[in-house]
């Protein structure tokens, strides 16, 4: 599935989902940055207990970033790692747990698309420095300038693979670094962090969904736990959902298209490699103090919330004189099985679906006017009712050709519009342009490449005169250059035939004229469509690919060794028949090894990550599975403009012939990569301060070898068991870094121990419900959410995770109090000095939506003392008091009020109703949330020498 599609989508039908991130930044004293205090409530007016990270989505935008320079070795791709989780940490500020996961060895299925990935970043790698080369002899040879280049091997991402040295150390590095934060950061203090590194197989969201799905099978969980997950890709919202916890928010990045990227060449911005001039680099600032800055800031985060998705989703799946009970839960587990049909990372999207065309609005559509004939839901905890899906597809199969139809009159119209715009834009042109250092110029564009600006116009001007006078001859409409010689370029003639467009990519299938069917099949099959016995094998293996999908999604990974094997999908029409097709798995399947994956999923231009040997199986001539690495391979555009929406016609890797050809390379194999060839498992790890430290100190006190369960009223309820790890983090023993501009942990206090989750029988079923005891959260979406206001524009969302929040505008209390102390006089410095009270009607409730970054002002209390009103009120979370010894529970700033929607907001009206944002207060007993003292927890200044320095 298309992120920035999906994403797109979904915030613009559902915007309410979406909060901007509060973010406390670091602050500097005398050069030393101070960093955030993570133990204080969060600014965010919300309390998390879990923070779950998909590392992978760290790791690349850090080892090599788009928007800015890549950092110059592995060492500074570390820090960037490090410095990207403490900002994560500081946001979102977890309580109990930290849960790492890192991208290990992958299912078959998602395997053929980590090749495919990776095959097109070695062959667009290579084509991009051929064409940097190309690009930068040209310049110099012109004469231009360029800065010299760096002696430095390019970085491949592909490295970014489980086996590989470079992930082998990062797991290193991450052990470093949590012990670090343990030892030194007081926001870490009641913590239990898990690093589930790349030696452990899984993908990072699917090692963090089965964490959840086990705990929560567990008596000791807490079903109101509220979780954050860290990640951008789209099926995130799918897992979230899949799920059924009724507290989970997505933080990622915010999103934003087309942002600036320096040139490779001469790291300016505004061009690309190709459209390179090597001009000098200007100055930038009057003493070129900007030099180091970037066009763009530091990316925003923000937040998705699911409870609120749920809400939409409540409402829109909602339907009446059904023949069965509504169920909310299944519902929801139906539309993230039919977002299947439109992509996603195992399974190519069915043609007539496109997500920018609203084929998940028409699939729920279709759901909704059918699913009273198939008498009940599609699926159930992650098991297909094939009978049912087969109804939903056929109904999609009846509109399919009409759905052709309308993309080819949709692209002609769009084409046409753009042909239309072009005119235009030709018309409003004069057909003669000036050329010359007088030429005039828009403002903010004298400086840009290839501009002539005369440094003194008037001089200029004079010059040109008097050549005139000596050169009568010159045309009056040349141009001259500032020696006064007439230009070479001279006036432009526009010419008269300028291309309307670019060329479209052929499209031999023609999906809108008759006979489709036919030609799609002929063409990305090379079959007939008359073949009705290959149709149903591409058909069996689509729907066989749906049920291991979802399966994935809701119990785990069915099958390691299930793929679909071709790069296309059917047609929705095709799907006659399936409710016989089997869809049951081979059970007992093993995952590959590291060094295996490799060997499936690299191109020969990366075998230097790889043994000699094994490499020389990528390259050899002679080799038994050189078929499997084509030095080349052709991208079927597939209806699609740019190269990177094809799809890559690769070979499948046939995983018997690849073990045979292994067999005889794995005794060169030193010990370590045969460590790095192993299988691995999950690491917990503990500070000093935690329940859990002393338990464990125990164990390897004792020397256990036996597995330990570990005690869930020490752990927030955390079950699972424990064993003794060879290359543990023990307390009084030094941490070595792995980095040599960080210091080693002389003083170390944390330790650490292998953990398992609980484990199940292969049959059980994981039950996709709502757990007893858990309580949905306040409603944020009110009925006026749902229709349009008498001007036609849709409601605003919230912007936090509080309604009640205290909107920013100042009552006369306000100004008299800036009357105080704001200077008075006629010389008027002061910005309120003369400025009168607003009427009365100011009193009441008035809202004022915020501009994006406007701080928030808490209202001023009109019964404030003037001598005291320039303090402002208390901050929002001590406004409240609480006696801890009776038992009390703070209540949390994002604690919704249970008010009519039309009520005005008075100053008293924070009360206990329900807890915070319509949790239960919860106690300390059973592994329950502890309670945070509002004004921050009292914890001595860490040793200097412990935390890090980024300077």
């Amino acid at each position: 599935m298309g992120v920035p599609a999906f994403f797109r989508w979904l915030s613009r039908k559902y915007p309410s989902i979406i909060v901007n991130c509060v973010e406390e930044k670091p602050k500097e004293c005398n050069g030393v940055k101070i960093p955030v205090d993570a133990s204080k409530p969060n600014p965010n007016d919300v309390e998390f207990d879990n923070l779950y990270l998909d590392m992978n989505g760290i790791i690349h935008p850090c080892t090599h970033p788009e928007d800015k320079p890549a950092p110059k070795n592995e060492d500074e791709m570390m820090v960037a790692i490090f410095e990207y989780i403490d900002r994560l940490f500081s946001i979102v500020r977890p309580r109990r747990l930290l849960y790492m996961a890192i991208d290990g060895v992958a299912p078959r299925a998602k395997m053929n698309q980590q090749r495919s990935r990776r095959f097109r970043a070695s062959k667009e790698g290579m084509e991009a420095a051929i064409e940097k080369q190309r690009v930068r002899e040209e310049i110099l040879a012109k004469g231009g300038y360029l800065p010299p280049e760096e002696i430095k091997e390019r970085f491949d991402s592909n490295c970014i693979t489980p086996g590989t040295e470079f992930m082998d150390n990062l797991a290193k590095c991450l052990r470093y670094y949590i012990a670090d934060r343990l030892n030194n950061d007081p926001g870490w203090k009641n913590l239990t962090v898990i690093l589930s590194d790349a030696s452990a197989p899984g993908e990072g969201e699917h090692k963090i969904m089965d964490y959840i799905r086990r705990q929560r099978a567990q008596p000791n969980h807490d079903p109101n736990t509220h979780h954050c997950l860290c990640g951008a890709d789209a099926d995130l919202i799918m897992l979230g959902l899949a799920t059924h916890e009724p507290n989970f928010t997505i933080i990622r990045e915010e999103f934003k298209p087309n942002k600036p990227k320096p040139c490779g060449l001469c790291n300016q911005f505004g061009h690309d490699v190709k459209d390179c001039e090597g001009l000098p680099r200007e100055k930038k600032g009057k003493h070129d103090e900007l030099a180091d800055s970037l066009p763009c800031g530091e990316g925003e985060f923000i937040f998705l919330r699911l409870s609120v998705l749920r809400e939409y989703l409540e409402r829109e799946l909602t339907m009446a004189s059904l023949p069965f009970t509504f169920d909310v839960e299944r519902s929801i587990d139906d539309w993230v099985f039919m977002c299947f049909f439109v992509g996603n990372d195992f399974l190519p999207h069915l043609p007539s679906l496109e997500i920018r065309e609203g084929a998940i609005d028409r699939l729920v559509n279709i759901y909704k006017n059918v699913v009273h004939k198939t008498g009940g839901y599609l699926t159930e905890s992650g098991y297909v009712n094939l009978q049912r899906v087969q109804m939903i597809m056929l109904a999609v199969g009846e509109v399919e050709d009409s759905i052709f139809k309308k993309r080819k009159d949709d692209e002609d119209s769009f084409r046409r519009r753009q042909k239309e715009k072009r005119k235009r834009m030709k018309r409003d042109q004069p057909s003669f342009s000036p050329g010359g250092i007088l030429t005039p110029h828009a403002l903010g564009s004298r400086s840009s490449p290839g501009s002539q600006v005369a440094s003194n116009p008037r001089q200029a001007a004079y010059e040109m005169r008097m050549q005139n006078n000596l050169s009568p001859s010159v045309s009056p409409n040349a141009s001259f250059t500032s020696d006064g010689s007439p230009s070479p370029r001279g006036g432009i003639k526009r010419k008269v035939e300028d291309s309307d467009s670019e060329p479209e990519p052929e499209d031999n299938v023609r999906l809108w004229e008759a006979g489709w069917k036919q030609r799609y099949y002929k063409n990305k099959f090379d079959v007939d469509a008359a073949d009705e016995k290959f149709r149903r094998k591409v058909v069996q293996s689509y729907v066989e690919g749906l049920c291991w999908v979802l399966r994935y999604y809701y119990q785990g990974c069915a099958s390691w060794k299930w793929y679909y094997p071709f790069h296309y999908a059917p047609f929705a029409s095709d799907f006659e028949g399936i409710a016989d097709m089997p869809s049951d798995f081979e059970k007992g399947t093993k995952p590959f090894k590291p060094l295996e994956q490799l060997m499936g999923v690299f191109p020969a231009a990366s075998g230097n990550f790889l043994p000699p040997s094994w490499r020389k199986l990528m390259s050899d001539p002679d080799s038994s599975i050189i078929d499997f690495y084509p030095e080349d391979f052709a991208i079927d555009l597939n209806g699609k403009k740019y190269a990177w929406q094809g799809v890559a016609l690769l070979p499948f890797v046939d995983e018997r012939r690849l073990r045979a050809a292994l067999e005889e390379v794995y005794p060169d194999l030193t010990p370590e990569e045969t460590r790095r060839n192993s299988l691995g498992g999950d690491v917990l790890f503990v500070g000093k301060h935690h329940p859990l430290h002393d338990f464990i100190l125990e164990l390897y006190k004792t020397g256990s070898t036996e597995s330990v369960d570990v005690p869930p009223e020490l752990c927030h309820g955390i079950q699972g068991k424990f064993s003794l790890n060879e290359e543990a983090v023990l307390p009084d023993q030094i941490v070595c870094s792995p980095i040599p501009m960080l210091k080693d942990l002389t003083h170390n206090a944390a330790i650490s121990i292998n953990f398992k989750d609980p484990q199940f029988a292969e049959d059980y079923i994981f039950k996709a419900v709502m757990l007893p005891g858990a309580r949905k959260p306040t409603p944020v979406l009110k009925p006026s959410d749902w229709e349009k206001s008498s001007n036609g524009r849709q409601w605003k969302p919230q912007l936090g995770f509080n309604r009640d929040r205290r909107p920013v505008h100042l009552d006369p209390a306000a100004f008299r109090a800036l009357g105080h102390v704001m200077p008075r006089g006629s010389s008027g410095t002061g910005v309120y000095s003369n400025a009168a009270p607003p009427p009365a009607t100011f009193q009441g409730n008035m809202y004022r939506p915020l501009l994006r970054g406007q701080a928030q002002i808490p209202k001023l209390m009109s019964n404030m003392r003037p001598q005291d009103s320039w303090r402002g009120p208390p901050p929002l979370f001590q406004q409240q008091r609480f006696d801890r010894g009776v038992g009390a529970e703070p209540l949390l700033p994002w604690n919704r009020m249970l008010q009519t929607q039309n009520a005005a907001f008075q100053p008293n009206q924070y009360q206990m109703l329900a807890g915070p944002g319509g949790y239960p207060p919860r106690r300390d007993d059973r592994g329950g949330r502890q309670g945070y003292p509002r004004e921050g927890r009292k914890y001595p200044l860490p040793p200097p020498s412990g935390r890090y320095s980024w300077n």
